[in-house]
């Protein structure tokens, strides 16, 4: 339902005061806050992202190495099919395999092909299969590689973080698990005062930072403050 609301320049005022106020951090179970005093330092486990096994797919670039046989050595990129080639072993589906996998699979080839006691090393050259897509009130929305573990924080600050118009309760991830389709709503707000925790992002997901019309309003009433001689009626939803 429409509502009316006066804006006078008294309210667009009060309206600017009510918006400067500084968030509050709670705590919460698990979630120790300290005023005012510095942090505990972190222990050298803390320093180090546990890693996830990266999956390979479509656009790497491997390095393929064949100790002691540098005919069978190559760098090689996984086609749109996810799938490679190299002597002996011929034509190879590698999507979804990790590089420790690929390197069984690789050792079984090459002993079926009669070599002696293969030592193979497969290395990551270029890592491009792995992405996901931050869109929405961001300032560079965008595709980004996805190195390592990742979580909603640092992926909208991959985007350069959200814009003066982002309506921060209102962040959406979408992710397909199995053929299913999911979403799930998150408050940037609460993250960072620690109410909730940072959820973890996956390759292929699609972050969505809504935007928020009212913000946009109250720009355009601001922009125009100088003109407005009397209150002004404007009509919401």
């Amino acid at each position: 339902m429409n509502q009316k609301l006066i804006l006078s320049s008294v309210s667009i005022a009060a309206l600017l005061c009510s918006a400067c106020s500084a968030p509050t951090l709670v705590g919460r179970p698990g979630l120790a806050v300290y005023e005012n005093k510095p942090l505990p330092e972190p222990v050298r486990e803390d320093l180090v992202i546990p890693p996830r096994p990266y999956v390979l797919g479509p656009s790497d670039n491997l390095d393929v190495d064949v100790f002691g046989i540098p005919e069978l050595s190559k760098s090689v990129t996984v086609d749109l099919t996810g799938k490679i080639a190299l002597p002996l072993v011929g034509e190879l589906k590698v999507s979804g395999l990790t590089t420790s996998e690929l390197t069984a699979v690789l050792v079984t080839k090459l002993r079926q092909a009669h070599v002696l006691d293969p030592k193979v090393t497969v290395n990551i050259a270029n890592a491009a299969s792995q992405i996901f897509t931050v869109d929405g009130s961001v300032a560079s929305p965008g595709i980004f590689p996805l190195s390592g573990r990742m979580s909603l924080m640092r992926a909208i600050a991959k985007a350069q973080g959200t814009t003066e118009y982002a309506r921060e309760n209102y962040v959406v991830v979408f992710r397909t698990v199995q053929g299913q389709r999911y979403a799930a709503l998150y408050d940037l707000r609460a993250i960072r005062q620690g109410l909730l925790d940072d959820p973890e992002i996956f390759s292929n997901d699609i972050i969505y930072v809504g935007d928020s019309q009212a913000r946009r309003l109250f720009r355009d009433v601001i922009t125009a403050a100088p003109l407005i001689t009397t209150p002004m009626l404007l009509l919401l939803r």
